[in-house]
């Protein structure tokens, strides 16, 4: 991209700083006790005063209250997000970005306070704006700008009840290459690296996983006070409190336990359509791992699965499952 092209495009993003996205979007449904329920079993929160009317009624809150970290949840907008979703000023600008080469996103940080409790009853609005576009920046997925929006989040009676600042990243996919190199001979243009998957942090507790992985094993991790098996990898056992340990090779032979195929966003460096399962290992563990060569339709809940260790891309090296 030229000065002057940059120049112009930053101009045009620009003006889209302090528009709101859209018209202030009230949740389809009330805070009510179905969704806290649905909520706090897929996140294994347990508290009762999130469930139990009883324990609630005698505790401060006085009464059942939803989850603080459900904010969010109770305006966004649901699958329609994936399918056709409505053309507000935030896709708007993000069209604008794709169009001069800043195809990739990856949401980064977001911030959120909580001003008082939500009951069931009560309504959600978001009200979103475009609060700040960034510098241009050199980051680990290449050259881009962050985006910043706000959203107040406003009950039935237009009090304030929440503030979200949420933050992604548009990038162009690895190095800019806007003016190719040639030889003096007349060489063709260097060709830019393919996109790569995002790494995997890699720390003190789960290094070694991964090492193993490079080398093309599937370890688990196995507690030597009273055997339990655990993944992902932790330094203490969760039925024992051991910190002692070692590991087994997985046969990495499974089946399915859970499935669901990633629509959006799309992410650069990954195949698609993009298959992520839940797979049950054969020595009693479980792992979230991609299944290949199959179609969407042919996965089942129980499908028989066998995995292979293999290179995804040129940095990583991942355990895949494919049909057994």
């Amino acid at each position: 991209m030229t000065a002057d092209e940059n120049r112009d495009l930053e101009a045009e993003v620009r003006a889209y700083v302090g528009r709101e996205v859209s018209a202030p979007k009230r949740g389809k449904d009330d805070v009510n006790l179905a969704m806290i329920r649905h909520w706090t079993e897929v996140t294994g929160d347990e508290n009762p005063v999130y469930h139990d009317p009883e324990f609630a009624a005698k505790s401060s809150k006085g009464g059942i209250i939803a989850p603080p970290t459900m904010l969010q949840i109770w305006s966004m907008e649901g699958y329609s997000m994936c399918q056709e979703p409505e053309l507000d000023v935030q896709r708007e600008l993000h069209k604008v970005f794709d169009a001069h080469g800043y195809v990739g996103v990856l949401g980064t940080n977001t911030v959120t306070e909580f001003y008082r409790d939500l009951r069931p009853g009560d309504q959600v609005t978001a009200h979103t704006v475009i609060d700040n576009i960034s510098e241009r920046k050199t980051t680990g997925r290449g050259v881009g700008y962050f985006i910043e929006t706000v959203t107040k989040f406003t009950d039935q009676s237009g009090a304030d009840i929440g503030r979200q600042v949420f933050r992604v990243l548009k990038f162009k996919p690895n190095a800019e290459t806007a003016e190719a190199k040639t030889s003096t001979a007349g060489a063709a243009a260097e060709k830019p690296a393919l996109p790569t998957r995002i790494q995997a942090p890699r720390g003190h507790d789960n290094a070694w996983w991964w090492e193993a992985i490079d080398q093309g094993k599937l370890m688990i991790q196995r507690c030597k006070g009273c055997g339990s098996l655990r993944h992902p990898p932790r330094p203490m056992c969760g039925k024992c409190n051991s910190t002692a340990w070692d590991a087994i090779e997985s046969s990495l032979d499974g089946e399915v336990y859970s499935f669901t195929e990633l629509h959006y966003p799309k992410f650069p460096g990954y195949p698609y359509p993009l298959l992520c399962a839940v797979v049950q290992l054969r020595e009693g563990t479980r792992l979230i791992a991609n299944l290949a060569g199959c179609a969407p339709e042919q996965v089942f809940i129980g499908m028989k699965v066998k995995g292979k260790v293999e290179r995804v891309d040129d940095k990583t090296m991942l355990p895949n499952f494919y049909p057994a």
